[in-house]
């Protein structure tokens, strides 16, 4: 026997799903005029009224346009008529209003649908993981993933790529480990989802060698995959070896995306490469990558890094759409060529395009006006950070602004600043005052932070050096003696300097007692 609906209810959901489905051009005007045609629920597969039909799959349509669309408000109203035509415990209806909630940033409603299903199949638990994992909530996806392997439910690649990306956020090397081996004991290692959140781990994590291993066993190397691995010798500070892979890559045809394109401006950007970073202009062009606005800000520090600030500004000046990853890397070019004042500029017209700073931008304005000895403008900046409503300030702007402080003399200020901040000092704070108080001749301050620093950097014979050079600078030739000799007995060691230079195509980095081709 059918279930019968109060049908004024029905029809009161209808009308109002009428009036906020107008913008979605699919038929859900008239998949909801059909409900107002008396409707019985004959069984949990389809609804019937009359001469019309209306299944649920009409319904998961219109759910699945509002989550690819992001609109909870109609998506809401059609759960609730999920809820209505008894299709709550309907485990293909909950999976989907799962995903609808998980891409809205809905994380408690996906759950609440999710621990409420009867049964709850593969996808269900992928979808819930996927969703922790897309919206931040990388404990929770993981819990939920040991909780599913508690129960004994089958995984799949997805499940396990999903998981994988929830530990590369975490840079949870262990659980990643364990979960290889699961991959491995399901022959899904070399599957080339899986293999390629492995290898994302791994580089994350500076385990660069394993994700080398796992890159060679991927049998099937997608475009994702490719371009993981070069961002992740990127990341790693394997220049040269992303740069003569790329090489290779395009003599065997694969296929370029802006990730890798991306990524190998990065290396001539760290490596000055000004004859390559051309070469790759010319190829972004080719293959119609120059309008891409992560393209163009590497693009843009690869030309300010190899001197040529006129045309990286031609590139920024060139994009008609600029959104602020594109205005940091101009501000930053110009802060690094010296050029002070076209940074503040910049800072000002990027306001006007109503384009809301970040932390990278707020990073770079207190580092300019460290330079160029500008405090009051650095305290300007400092205050903007501190009463934006969204970007919050973290350990780095501090240290940008101990920075500013030293640098001008007002060293007593900058360590007020350090006892204060909600953070606790690193060593680069303690560093930098240190310096400070070299060139202004604060004994006593620089004792204090020297301790500091042999705390948290014992074996660092760079702090000990620069203690005596202090000692040196205020005439304590004595201590400046003994902060050297303390330094020798404890055995800490100072790192060597080094310079590379580009010659005939060939780079070579130097050093004391060292020599080495990096690459051809």
């Amino acid at each position: 026997m059918g279930i019968w609906f109060n049908r004024h209810a029905i029809s009161q959901c209808a009308r109002s799903l009428i009036a906020v489905c107008s913008e979605l051009h699919f038929g859900a005007r008239s998949f909801c005029n059909n409900l107002n045609n008396g409707i019985a629920l004959k069984d949990k597969k389809l609804v019937r009224s009359g001469r019309n039909l209306i299944d649920m799959f009409s319904l998961h349509v219109l759910l699945q346009q509002c989550a690819r669309r992001r609109c909870l408000l109609i998506g809401k109203g059609c759960h609730a008529l999920a809820i209505h035509l008894g299709l709550a415990a309907d485990t293909i209806t909950c999976n989907i209003l799962i995903n609808l909630y998980t891409k809205c940033g809905m994380n408690d409603c996906a759950h609440h649908v999710f621990d409420a299903m009867p049964f709850k199949s593969i996808v269900s638990w992928n979808t819930m993981i996927a969703g922790y994992t897309c919206n931040g909530d990388d404990l929770q996806a993981l819990k939920l993933f040991s909780k599913m392997h508690q129960e004994g439910t089958q995984m799949s690649e997805f499940t396990l790529s999903s998981t994988l990306s929830a530990c590369a956020a975490k840079f949870a090397t262990i659980e990643c480990k364990q979960l290889h081996t699961i991959a491995m004991k399901l022959a899904l290692d070399s599957n080339s989802f899986v293999g390629t959140a492995v290898l994302d781990v791994y580089a994350k994590c500076n385990m660069i060698n394993d994700a080398c291993l796992v890159f060679e066993k991927i049998s099937e190397k997608t475009a994702v995959t490719w371009s993981t691995f070069f961002a992740g010798l990127v990341q790693n500070g394997l220049h040269e070896d992303a740069l003569r892979l790329f090489q290779s890559s395009q003599r065997e045809g694969v296929q370029l995306t802006e990730f890798t394109l991306s990524a190998i401006l990065s290396t001539c950007a760290s490596l000055a490469l000004m004859t390559e970073g051309m070469q790759l202009h010319a190829v972004i062009f080719k293959y119609g990558f120059h309008g891409n606005l992560f393209v163009a800000s590497s693009l843009v520090d690869v030309y300010a890094r190899c001197g040529q600030i006129e045309e990286a500004y031609l590139i920024f000046a060139d994009m008609k759409h600029k959104n602020v990853v594109l205005w940091n890397a101009m501000i930053n070019s110009f802060t690094r060529h010296g050029n002070f004042w076209e940074a503040m500029i910049l800072f000002e017209k990027m306001q006007q395009a109503k384009i809301s700073p970040n932390e990278v931008t707020y990073l770079s304005m207190l580092s300019m006006c460290a330079h160029a000895g500008l405090v009051e403008e650095a305290r300007c900046y400092f205050s903007l950070l501190i009463s934006d409503q969204i970007v919050e300030p973290n350990v780095l702007h501090y240290s940008c602004m101990v920075d500013v402080l030293g640098r001008s003399g007002k060293t007593d200020e900058a360590l007020e600043l350090i006892q204060l901040m909600p953070f606790e000092p690193t060593a680069s704070m303690w560093g930098s005052l240190l310096g400070s108080c070299r060139k202004y001749r604060n004994v006593g301050l620089a004792r204090l932070a020297a301790e500091e620093l042999f705390k948290l950097e014992p074996e660092n014979g760079g702090n000990h050096a620069l203690l005596s050079d202090v000692y040196a600078a205020s005439g304590s030739w004595e201590d400046a003696v003994l902060a050297r000799k303390y330094m020798n007995d404890s055995g800490a060691k100072k790192d060597m300097g080094s310079s590379w230079i580009n010659t005939k195509g060939k780079a070579h980095i130097f050093g004391r007692e060292q020599k080495e081709e990096l690459f051809v």
